[in-house]
């Protein structure tokens, strides 16, 4: 009854939220129409509204995904694999720590599906990591697959290695993930009750959550992204590979020429090519694998660059489709695989929001044209709302409003490697495919962080300079401006709290 009432609420809540959020965008557009500015603010103010408008549509849709979390989930048909049901255990390895690498063959070793055979699927090009490949695959009884070049990069080793297979099924886990024993009994039954099901993607939660801030941060950002909106895109056949913790069809690989090889996130691409082809995917949200979170600004900031890239670069490739084939795929799954595409914008609207009151404080320019007692009228209790049914939903999932909003900091902390990121794929400038650094937490040089460093300074002294004009000038547009930059100063600030060991 309980839980009823409680999903009652969320419906209500939502719902409310999405009246007042549309109410917003209006009050917004009509302000921004009638204002009688120079060019210069005009187009400034028109990218404050594009960002805010951003966001407000991937929040719109995240809350939708709140709201279909509420509903009773259907089961795909199931069937008890038979004797043809081979599955390939895949294990990519490039540079990997031995004892990384040691600990998920145990865990491939353990699974007790019995028709299985295990790959250590060696990429290095340093002839220490492939003595201690070669040593791992006498020592734990795997074949072990090599070749003479890194063509491709991961997206290449597993096509290459596809190439001599017979499995019915490639099961790939990165070097760090650890199945549970039980992980091919669960998965494959859905793969054999329907023939049109290309792959069956898992979640990824972290183990060592303890070692840092930021591996503790980096696994509920995770969470996010496999508590709801991972279950919201399964719904419309739009679930797209994560690259690790999945079981994918062999024949369906064949069907589109393997994995997509000159983009970083070979896994997101690869998705959009078997949707295109009539195939089907799934999420199947049980945690059934572990892996290590990167435990340092240096390797999350690796981690994330290498995600926007991919992203930024099927976005690129999603435009042309769209415009050449846009019966490529269906409606629903133009608007899941527009929100994937798009995400890593994030870091541009950040950019201008942030940029819009400390623009405001030091020379006067607004950028956004609504009189306070619209703005507290309109946007605050929006915004309030909308901060009660995050927090709440992430709540159900049992994580706490202090870890998630450590989340929120560490993205705005995110925000220049996101634009470097769209600026190097903008400029077609390569970058080859990077490894998470696994070698424990540590410190980043803060010659490293200086963009971030400044970024907070810069605050600082908008904050400063605000107080000053508020003293002689005391508005509600400069307490509201100086509001917003001490918020973001805040969060910048937090680099100190997540670069430590």
């Amino acid at each position: 009854m309980k839980q009823k009432q409680r999903s009652k609420l969320f419906v209500l809540q939502i719902v409310v939220l999405l009246i007042m959020l549309t109410l917003y965008l209006l009050a917004r557009t009509f302000s921004l129409y009638h204002s009688r500015v120079n060019i210069f603010e005009q187009v400034f103010a028109m990218l404050f509204f594009f960002a805010e408008a951003f966001l407000m549509v991937h929040s719109f849709a995240f809350f939708l995904n709140i709201l279909r979390d509420q509903k009773p989930v259907t089961e795909p048909p199931q069937k008890e694999p038979g004797e043809d049901a081979s599955v390939a255990i895949a294990i990519p390895a490039r540079h990997e720590p031995k004892h990384i690498v040691a600990d998920t063959l145990l865990t491939c070793i353990n699974l007790e599906y019995p028709n299985k055979r295990i790959y250590l699927l060696d990429d290095s090009s340093i002839e220490q990591y492939k003595q201690e490949a070669r040593e791992l695959a006498e020592e734990y009884g795997v074949e072990l697959f090599t070749r003479p070049n890194n063509r491709g990069a991961k997206a290449g080793l597993i096509n290459d290695f596809m190439a001599t297979m017979k499995e019915k099924y490639i099961a790939v886990f990165d070097a760090d993930q650890n199945p549970m024993s039980q992980f091919l009994d669960k998965v494959l039954p859905f793969l054999e009750g329907d023939e049109r099901l290309a792959f069956v993607q898992t979640p990824q939660f972290y183990t060592n959550t303890e070692v840092s801030p930021v591996a503790l941060v980096a696994n509920a950002q995770q969470a996010v992204f496999f508590e709801y909106v991972c279950e919201a895109k399964s719904s419309h056949d739009s679930m797209f590979c994560c690259g690790t913790n999945v079981v994918i069809r062999r024949s369906a690989l064949e069907d589109v020429g393997g994995f997509e090889e000159d983009t970083v996130t070979e896994d997101f691409a690869t998705s959009l090519k078997l949707h295109r082809n009539q195939w089907k995917s799934l999420y199947y949200n049980k945690a059934f694998t572990f892996g290590m979170a990167p435990e340092d600004l240096g390797s999350y900031f690796k981690q994330q660059s290498r995600w926007a890239m991919g992203s930024f670069q099927l976005f690129r490739k999603l435009l042309l489709l769209f415009i050449t084939n846009i019966k490529a795929i269906r409606p629903i799954q133009w608007f899941e695989y527009a929100l994937s595409s798009s995400y890593y914008f994030i870091g541009w609207a950040d950019l201008f929001l942030m940029a819009g009151p400390i623009i405001y404080i030091f020379f006067n320019i607004p950028s956004f044209f609504m009189s306070p007692e619209v703005y507290l009228l309109i946007f605050v209790p929006y915004f309030l709302l909308s901060f009660m049914v995050y927090y709440s939903s992430m709540r159900e999932k049992n994580y706490s409003a202090r870890n998630i909003f450590k989340v929120q900091m560490l993205s705005m902390m995110t925000m220049p490697v996101y634009v470097w990121a769209s600026l190097q794929v903008l400029f077609n400038r390569k970058k080859g495919f990077q490894i998470t650094s696994k070698e424990g937490g540590r410190s980043v040089p803060l010659r490293t962080l200086a963009i971030q460093l400044s970024l907070f300074v810069v605050h600082l002294f908008a904050l400063s300079w605000g107080a000053v004009r508020f003293y002689h000038e005391p508005t509600a547009a400069i307490a509201l401006n100086m509001v917003w930059v001490a918020l973001h100063a805040l969060m910048f600030g937090s680099i100190f709290y997540f670069n430590r060991k």
